[in-house]
């Protein structure tokens, strides 16, 4: 089946998004590993250098959503006014100064220490914070202008898009799901979360679930592996290697359509863990 215009225009906004978190992570990557030592004064000189790169990534990120939301309203004929992009309320919106927020993997590198650990492991874990604040801050940028810009249109609905790389099973669940934009709800669901928004235009009233039997083999993939499945996916069994009834998030889903259906892996074998970045 040819790719509509939407989704050829989903796949493009993902990709861009990408990219910026990409680079700015490549870039904080580079700035800490360069770093000897990580004393005081070397952190200020990284957030000195950071904080605007990671800032720019932001509006980046907001203003790339604002055409996102446009681009796909006109293919599909829905009204939408452009929402201006409030750069307090982009980079504001964790109410705690960049400075503060930028100094809390230097933090989490001096408590390593504390505890006993070698300095490479203590500044890898620092690292693996600033990763996670990165890719939050810019995450969190498309979200909330994409939310801005949904409820300026005459969109009533959005799903949640998949990137396609590393998608955990509360991600995929939430996927089949379709959401008011009026609640505005279309917060990252997790640390790490790279999910997109995609306006819906209402046909009738098809319920809140959209794509059941991609619900139902994820559900019966996660029974198969564990012995049962929470429908509400909160909670999953001990595992080897996580902490006890570990959650969703942990467990990455991989849909192959065709006979196959989910495969499941954990994220730990693929990238750092949510308790190795200090959430």
């Amino acid at each position: 089946m040819p790719r509509s215009r939407v989704d050829g225009l989903t796949a493009a906004y993902a990709e861009g998004v990408h990219q910026i978190r990409e680079r700015t992570v490549a870039a904080a990557t580079l700035l800490w590993q360069s770093s000897p030592t990580l004393r005081d004064d070397d952190i200020a000189r990284i957030k000195k250098a950071l904080i605007p790169r990671v800032q720019g990534a932001q509006l980046q990120a907001a203003t790339l959503a604002n055409a996102y939301v446009a681009g796909i309203a006109r293919a599909q004929g829905v009204a939408a006014v452009p929402a201006p992009v409030d750069r307090d309320a982009i980079l504001g919106y964790r109410g705690v100064p960049a400075d503060e927020v930028y100094t809390r993997p230097a933090v989490t590198t001096y408590t390593s220490l504390s505890k006993g650990n070698d300095f490479p492991s203590a500044k890898q874990a620092g690292l693996a914070r600033l990763v996670s604040i990165v890719a939050t801050d810019i995450q969190q940028s498309r979200t909330r202008q994409s939310t801005a810009a949904y409820q300026r249109s005459d969109y009533e609905y959005t799903i949640r898009t998949l990137t396609g790389r590393e998608n955990c099973a509360l991600c995929v669940i939430a996927s089949t799901q379709r959401y008011h934009v009026a609640a505005g709800e279309l917060e990252p669901i997790h640390p790490g979360c790279d999910c997109g928004q995609k306006g819906v235009k209402s046909a009738g009233d098809p319920g809140q679930v959209i794509d059941a039997d991609l619900l139902e083999q994820t559900h019966a993939a996660v029974a198969a592996k564990f012995g049962y499945s929470d429908s509400g996916a909160r909670v999953l069994p001990d595992a080897p290697g996580l902490n006890p009834l570990s959650d969703y998030a942990d467990l990455i889903v991989t849909h192959q359509h065709g006979e196959l259906g989910p495969t499941l892996a954990w994220r730990g074998d693929h990238f750092t863990s949510a308790e190795d970045l200090g959430l």
